[in-house]
């Protein structure tokens, strides 16, 4: 009975799928960070140069982009669970290759092909479809407080991973084990944790998947019927472009980017920089439980923007600090209410499009997000080589949100999800 009580109200009545989903979640996000903070580590300890290493994780990011874009876009209609699996078991495939080969253009195939998480957060073709079945099996009700909940086990299991990782490669380094042997111990981890993560999908059972019309969702020969959105075609373009522009501004101050300024500005060393972005990923996943009170009354896109705007003038506010403890202050401020807009923003998208297409949308809602980030973090490097330019990226990211803010309001305030009708 205690523990039945302890179960948030929103999350009672998940069904035995959601409970699965929520597991698979955290499991691979616990995988993704554990094999964050070690994998460049262990490329140099193989032999590979900084230059081989950049390019492989660059292609690794590319090949992530094209494996999740052709299975999400195919889920709805070959099966979500279907689909699920094989992304496993490339998340597996990919980590026993990195465990068990030195040869570059082996380990390039692997990672292209693969699912490796270079940075610790979502790739692959998993939290497209996870959020799609979610949906599918919640009611839409209570689906932004589950898509709450969701994020913030993320959150978590990626904080958990991360001291995870760092800590068991630390202690390993004590005995008589080689630098890059205590390091593959974490990426043999990460394949086994790909082999559990195929198994456990395995548990979906037929409630996950949905039931598409006789008559398809989009007319034939059509560009959205190939990437498997037809109705739902025009938001999901608008939405992708907005997106795109949100993760490309969030590029210029991605995580490893905010260390390293950290580092250039105050000479923080990286022990305490793993401290100060711990907690700041922890707030970040409690921050998400606020958004869906305020979106029961707000609405979830103004949800979205009024706790989004704030967000980006603490950005701007960061580098304006004149010393580290007010700098770290602001960024944790920022970080409390960061991810306000997450869940909001992933259930309005599952909200306003067909639920024969969500999988379809939200793959490429997501592709429209990673190709953003990626591409920003190319001027960082330039703005970093000049000590004039350091506190830059905050300005432009920051700049840029807003702008992205004002845009989402002005295109979707009147496109209201079927239960704030």
């Amino acid at each position: 009975m205690l523990m039945i009580n302890a179960v948030p109200g929103a999350l009672k009545g998940l069904t035995r799928d959601g409970w699965l989903l929520f597991f698979t979640r955290f499991m691979r996000l616990f995988a993704y960070g554990s094999l964050s903070v070690v994998l460049v580590f262990y490329l140099i300890a193989l032999g590979l140069s900084a230059s081989q290493t950049g390019m492989l994780l660059t292609l690794t990011l590319v090949g992530d982009t094209v494996v999740s874009l052709y299975l999400t876009t195919r889920a709805d209609r070959i099966g979500r669970r279907r689909m699920l699996i094989v992304g496993a078991i490339l998340m597996a495939a990919a980590g026993l290759a990195f465990a068990f080969t030195k040869n570059f253009l082996l380990l390039i195939i692997a990672g292209t092909i693969g699912v490796i998480s270079p940075s610790g957060n979502e790739v692959g073709p998993f939290l497209s479809i996870e959020q799609a079945a979610l949906s599918h099996v919640v009611p839409a009700r209570t689906r932004t407080d589950v898509f709450a909940w969701y994020t913030l086990a993320g959150s978590v299991a990626t904080a958990a991973g991360a001291l995870f990782g760092g800590t068991i490669a630390h202690a390993l380094q004590r005995t008589t084990m080689t630098p890059a042997g205590t390091y593959r111990v974490i990426v043999v981890l990460y394949a086994a944790l790909g082999v559990l993560l195929a198994y456990s999908f395995t548990r979906l059972s037929p409630e996950a998947e949905v039931s598409l019309p006789q008559e398809g969702s989009a007319l034939p020969g059509t560009i959205g019927s190939f990437f498997g959105i037809g109705r739902s075609q025009r938001v999901v373009m608008k939405l992708s472009s907005l997106f795109a522009l949100d993760s490309f501004a969030g590029g210029f101050v991605v995580q490893s980017l905010a260390a390293y300024w950290f580092y250039l500005r105050f000479g923080v060393n990286p022990g305490t920089l793993g401290v100060i972005f711990f907690w700041a990923n922890i707030f970040a996943g409690i921050s998400a439980l606020l958004a869906s009170r305020l979106a029961s009354r707000l609405g979830l896109i103004k949800t979205m923007v009024v706790t989004h705007l704030p967000s980006n003038i603490l950005l701007i506010l960061v580098p304006l600090m004149p010393n580290l403890s007010l700098a770290i202050l602001v960024l944790l401020l920022r970080f409390s209410i960061s991810q306000m807009d997450v869940p909001t923003r992933q259930s309005y998208t599952m909200a306003v499009v067909r639920a024969e297409e969500r999988s379809a949308a939200a793959g490429i809602t997501g592709v429209a997000r990673t190709t953003g980030a990626a591409i920003s973090p190319l001027f960082v490097g330039f703005m970093f080589a000049r000590p004039s330019w350091i506190n830059a990226p905050f300005f432009i990211a920051g700049t840029l949100k807003i702008v992205y803010d004002l845009l989402l309001y002005r295109e979707f305030v009147a496109i209201q999800p079927p239960e704030e009708l």
